[in-house]
């Protein structure tokens, strides 16, 4: 590949067609960082090539989206207890409301949209490492929720601290969810004392999300953090978040889904988590990711991580190092953080394994391909042989609004290596050709990237242009495995 090529594979998406190719490669690569992001896509595949923005009435707010999933739970539970209805007619029933109140289907296109057609596709591989990194799965409400996490948790606070969007992404209403704080009540708050008392109810502590807070988000294991550090941990959230489809704001006096701070809920006295004495009350988890955001084992746990997605599979310790000496200098200032990862990316020259949603991405920019439906056509019966956004990254082996465990997916090449997943990039590459209409040959294609020696030989090696353009789109050079 050309040195442009090489770095866009690595921190980016890869050029569109109408994108200029950059001279200065580092220079192009850090003004990314400050590109403006926008939710762009195509109305419809008749239209493919009119990209505009996604309708404001597709972009709902997180107080909308609350009330969809209100109103979701609401019709079904209205819908599944009426005996009247066939079911046929019940199943005809739920398809409307799910179309009308799951924004999830919307928000999964919106994704794949975004990464497609991207113009700050550097904000967005950095936005994709932090969305896997601070992981939410499907659980219960956040299907409506884990869009609105991407956009207002990650991507708008990637260029400011750390210690910020460790703040935002804890306390956003999905993570609260997802790792079931919502139902965590401190033993001696004044709701578990009423509860003891009346003997009517039973609450407890959880420290689901402590113990991914120390484990995953932060510090990791390399702390040698104790259990008393995680039951300290899960203190200071408790009485953080409430139950989503319900009125709880109104009944707790609450404005704001992500600033649910249950009082009587939460957990008195002061708390000590890694020595650092946490005071009681609502700052007190400020005052706790602040505390882990600028720890020395979150630097390095973070530094590392950011190494292996970006930088090389085999991760050098010069490369740990010289990030944490930014995170450090810069007090966790992302956006230096994130030029540090640039700058170690175009100094390795060695190759970086690319997941299957970001391969994925990139095959489609550089061919001009037109694989996602439509905006418009996404609840339309089309005579087409296109799977939705959500088939699509099941299909994958990545998809990111699923069942997903907390640590998310492996940066690490050995994990995706397999028979299995490079069949499903081969299926997916000759779906792409036979239906996605790729605007270019693959010559003119591997000219444009300037492909190595050895892709070009297995390319030209073969008859037909359709087995070209999937051995191209395999070639172990497009997948990460080796230089260009």
């Amino acid at each position: 590949m050309t040195e442009s090529f090489r770095v866009a594979q690595k921190i980016g998406l890869l050029f569109r067609p109408e994108d200029d190719i950059p001279r200065d490669i580092k220079d192009w690569a850090m003004g990314q960082l400050s590109t403006e992001s926008k939710s762009i896509g195509i109305k419809s595949i008749s239209n493919s090539h009119q990209i505009e923005h996604w309708p404001e009435d597709y972009l709902p707010s997180l107080s909308e989206r609350a009330e969809m999933l209100r109103q979701l739970r609401l019709y079904e539970d209205r819908i599944q207890k009426d005996k009247t209805l066939s079911k046929i007619e019940m199943d005809r029933l739920l398809w409307i409301n799910e179309k009308k109140n799951n924004i999830r289907f919307l928000d999964e296109l919106r994704f794949a949209h975004r990464n497609v057609y991207a113009e700050d596709q550097v904000k967005q591989r950095f936005s994709l490492f932090w969305s896997n990194h601070f992981t939410v799965g499907i659980s219960g409400t956040t299907r409506g929720l884990i869009g609105h996490f991407m956009d207002a948790a990650i991507l708008d606070n990637l260029n400011g601290s750390f210690s910020n969007m460790l703040y935002k992404v804890t306390t956003h209403p999905a993570m609260l969810t997802y790792l079931d704080n919502i139902y965590s009540v401190g033993e001696n708050s004044e709701r578990a004392i009423q509860c003891r008392k009346n003997n009517k109810c039973k609450v407890g502590l959880n420290d689901n999300l402590g113990r991914e807070l120390l484990e995953l988000h932060t510090v990791s294991p390399a702390a040698n953090y104790t259990e008393s550090d995680i039951r300290a941990t899960a203190q200071v959230l408790a009485g953080w978040g409430t139950i989503v489809d319900k009125p709880q704001l109104e009944k707790f006096g609450l404005f704001n889904h992500w600033d649910a701070f249950v009082s009587n809920r939460a957990e008195p006295g002061t708390k000590l988590v890694l020595g650092k004495a946490i005071y009681a009350g609502k700052d007190g988890l400020h005052n706790l990711t602040e505390h882990l955001a600028s720890h020395e084992h979150t630097q390095r746990h973070l530094a590392r991580k950011l190494c292996q997605h970006f930088v090389s599979d085999d991760v050098q310790s010069v490369d740990i190092e010289y990030i944490m000496k930014i995170w450090q200098q810069s007090g966790g200032d992302l956006r230096k953080i994130h030029q540090a990862v640039i700058e170690r990316a175009i100094a390795s020259k060695a190759p970086k394994f690319q997941w299957p949603a970001i391969w994925l991405f990139q095959v489609l920019r550089i061919s001009d391909s037109t694989y996602f439906l439509g905006w418009g056509d996404i609840h339309k019966d089309l005579n087409d042989r296109r799977m939705s956004a959500k088939k699509v990254f099941q299909e994958l082996g990545q998809p990111f609004w699923a069942k997903r465990q907390p640590n998310g997916y492996s940066s690490s090449k050995s994990y995706w290596i397999s028979g299995e997943f490079l069949e499903r990039r081969l299926r997916f590459s000759e779906a792409i050709y036979n239906t996605a209409h790729p605007q270019f040959t693959p010559k003119e294609m591997m000219d444009r990237i300037g492909v190595n020696s050895a892709t070009r030989n297995l390319v030209e090696g073969l008859s037909g242009r359709k087995r070209k353009f999937i051995a191209l789109m395999c070639s172990p050079e497009l997948m990460g495995v080796q230089g260009g």
